[in-house]
This record gives C-alpha cells, sequence and structure tokens, in this order.
C-alpha cells in the first residue's frame, strides 16, 4: 500500500505488476496486488492520517484476507498506518488475522519487521560485492529517501563497515562527510513520523550541506542505492555516478533506476 501525492492508476499497475513475480520469486503465498492513494501525510495530525486509514479500509477489505492478498507498507505506509487499518480491518470483519505484514509486536507483528526490506537489500548487495572480491567494508555509499527502506539500510552498512553519506526527499539531499551513523539513523524516524516529508531538517540539526531540488548521484561514492521510489536513478545519473567511479548500483527500491540507467550499468 502507497499513499503519496505521486500515486496513480497507472503506478499502481505497474506496481501490482512486479509484485506478482517478487512473491514468485521468493516463494511468498501473499498474492500480486497493490493499492494506494494520492493522499499526502504532509502536515496533517495524526488524527486525520488514522481517519484517512479507516476510511480506506473500510473499501478494502472487501478485497484482502490471510488467503486471499497481504498488504505490506510501501512509501507513506509505515507501522503507524498499519496499525490504523489493521485496527479498522478488525472492527469490520471482527477477526485477529494475518492480514496485514508490518503491524506492531503488541497485535501480532514480527520481530525485525521494519528493518527487514533495508537489512535484505544490503545483504543482496553483499553478495554482488563479493562476486567481484568486494565487501562495504570502508566503502563510501550514497542512499536516496530517508524512510523505512533507507534506514534500514543505514543500519546494516554501519554494521558491515560501510559509509552512508547521504540521504534524500522531495526538497533534495543532504552530504554528511562525517557519515550517518548512531543518533542520526534514529534521527531518521523522527523524521518520517513529523510527515513534514523533507530532509533539510537533518541538515539543520546536524549542520551538514542541503542541496535543493537535487537528487544524490553527483557524490562521488563505491556503492548507490536508490531507496526511495520508481525511476528515481535516470541515464544521466547512471553515467555521473560511472564517472565518478561507483562500482556497483543496488536497486532497493521498486525499480529504482530507469531502462536506460540500467542499460548504461549493465554495459559498464
Amino acid at each position: 500500500l502507497r499513499f503519496h501525492p505521486s500515486v496513480t492508476l497507472s503506478s499502481l499497475k505497474f506496481l501490482g505488476f512486479e509484485q506478482t513475480f517478487k512473491n514468485s520469486l521468493t516463494t511468498l503465498p501473499m498474492g500480486g496486488g497493490k493499492g494506494g492513494s494520492d493522499f499526502n501525510a504532509r502536515g496533517k495530525s495524526d488524527g486525520e492520517i488514522m481517519r484517512f486509514c479507516q476510511s480506506f479500509m473500510s473499501e478494502l477489505f472487501r478485497h484482502i484476507g490471510p488467503n486471499t492478498d497481504v498488504p505490506a507498507g510501501d512509501i507513506g505506509v509505515g507501522g503507524r498506518e498499519i496499525g490504523y487499518l489493521f485496527g479498522m480491518y478488525k472492527k469490520l470483519t471482527n477477526e485477529f488475522t494475518g492480514v496485514l505484514t508490518g503491524k506492531g509486536r503488541n497485535w501480532g507483528g514480527s520481530l525485525i519487521r521494519p528493518e527487514a526490506t533495508g537489512f535484505g537489500a544490503v545483504y543482496f548487495a553483499q553478495e554482488m560485492l563479493k562476486n567481484i572480491g568486494k565487501d562495504f567494508k570502508g566503502k563510501i555509499v550514497t542512499i536516496s529517501g530517508f524512510g523505512n527502506v533507507a534506514w534500514g539500510s543505514a543500519i546494516k552498512i554501519n554494521e558491515l563497515g560501510g559509509k552512508v553519506v547521504t540521504l534524500s526527499g522531495p526538497d533534495g539531499y543532504i552530504y554528511d562527510k562525517h557519515e550517518v551513523k548512531g543518533e542520526k539513523i534514529d534521527y531518521m524516524l523522527e523524521m518520517r513520523a513529523s510527515n513534514n516529508d523533507r530532509v533539510e531538517d537533518y541538515a539543520k540539526k546536524y549542520g551538514v550541506p542541503f542541496y535543493p531540488n537535487k537528487r544524490p548521484w553527483e557524490v562521488k561514492c563505491d556503492i548507490a542505492l536508490p531507496c526511495a521510489i520508481q525511476n528515481e536513478l535516470d541515464g544521466n545519473d547512471a553515467k555521473t555516478l560511472i564517472k565518478n567511479g561507483c562500482k556497483l548500483i543496488a536497486e532497493i527500491s521498486n525499480m529504482g533506476c530507469t531502462p536506460d540507467a540500467v542499460k548504461i550499468a549493465t554495459e559498464k
């Protein structure tokens, strides 16, 4: 489920098409649907977000179930939103079933579920690095986004000895030469929960450069991890990364690279 102003019927069709293959390849019997809304949580109160989630579920509940389709969170849908959605599902169906992933542990969620997407993606990137005789240790890593996936990725990259130096949002990106680590990673959760949807707050808090309306792929790095949204890394970005010495691009967001970017990166 995705709640973001960029959501269209076309984007949901593409994401559903991709989800079918993802779940088939991983053998997860969770369905292949994709849903969402162009609801913008920016500036909304928790109460407003809760009421929207409840209204959304009042229609969605007819089309999901533990043996039909099990939605998970995407952009704009984190543990808070999943909790609101699940509460309404229980009320409407009078059932306590495993119908949404990403729930809090107090109401049926799984340990380490919030970190799972970012951790899994970094483990995959680690295997890619092993294939060329390298690892994360000492490598400069550029990340886009600052949500759940970027947060989990940053945690695991730090554990593996990598150095995360960028985060991004709709407003631009930050560059932190002293690395995104420790309490700075925790602050990513605060930014996500604020509903402001801007990464400039990080720059103000930690006194690092902020580059408005730009993407982080112009920063010199060893590894680039698009973690935000589809088509966020295009052909020109791929050329810039390669020119600056980037050795690996691991696509973590749903089709984060454009076809041109994929072609250029694979040819190199």
